[in-house]
């Protein structure tokens, strides 16, 4: 498979049914495996803490937020045509690739593979609350774009584990990882 590029960022098409392509890097990033950087749902910076008292965004009644340079990470931070996944686009990864659990190079996470046999890694980076760094190698926890339609305080994200994947919904003040897609 050729290498794509944009924004100085590699790309992968996966053949899903969206024509949507996946990052091979989490945001903050230099390889596949590396956790890259930790954010609260609709902030474009890491911060030292996370939680109520500082997010910006929790109890704050919000659209979807995908492409909006003021709250998206990947739009913020690697500009171009880079955005954070929808609900709707994480199901999609998860109804349509093979997920298999394990390391690559030291790290733990899943290979994603797409319905064209191209790959995607991502690594279990946990999370994080207060000052702590919580589940690392053992779990991950990826930002949508979409908040929770009926509580303000809450968004959807990807979690999975070693035996598990699946999207649901947690409080916005946690620091989670952010995998960019393109259209």
């Amino acid at each position: 498979m050729k290498n794509s590029y944009i924004n100085g960022h590699e790309y992968v098409d996966l053949g899903l049914p969206s024509g949507l392509k996946w990052a091979t890097c989490n945001v903050g990033a230099n390889k596949p495996e590396d956790y890259g950087n930790y954010y609260a749902w609709g902030e474009t910076g890491t911060k030292s803490s996370y939680g109520k008292s500082n997010s910006k965004t929790y109890g704050k009644q919000m659209n979807d937020i995908k492409g909006n340079s003021q709250y998206d990470a990947a739009r913020s931070n690697w500009g171009g045509n880079w955005r954070m996944p929808t609900k709707t686009e994480m199901q999609e990864l998860i109804n349509n690739c093979t997920w298999e659990w394990m390391p690559q190079n030291g790290k733990n996470g899943y290979k994603v593979t797409g319905p064209n046999g191209n790959k995607i890694f991502l690594p279990a980076a946990g999370g994080r609350h207060g000052s702590s760094l919580y589940l690392a190698g053992e779990s991950g926890y990826y930002w949508s774009s979409t908040p929770y339609e009926s509580y303000s305080n809450i968004a959807y994200y990807l979690y999975f584990g070693s035996s598990e994947h699946s999207v649901g919904y947690y409080g916005r003040d946690y620091g989670r990882s952010v995998r960019p897609v393109l259209e």
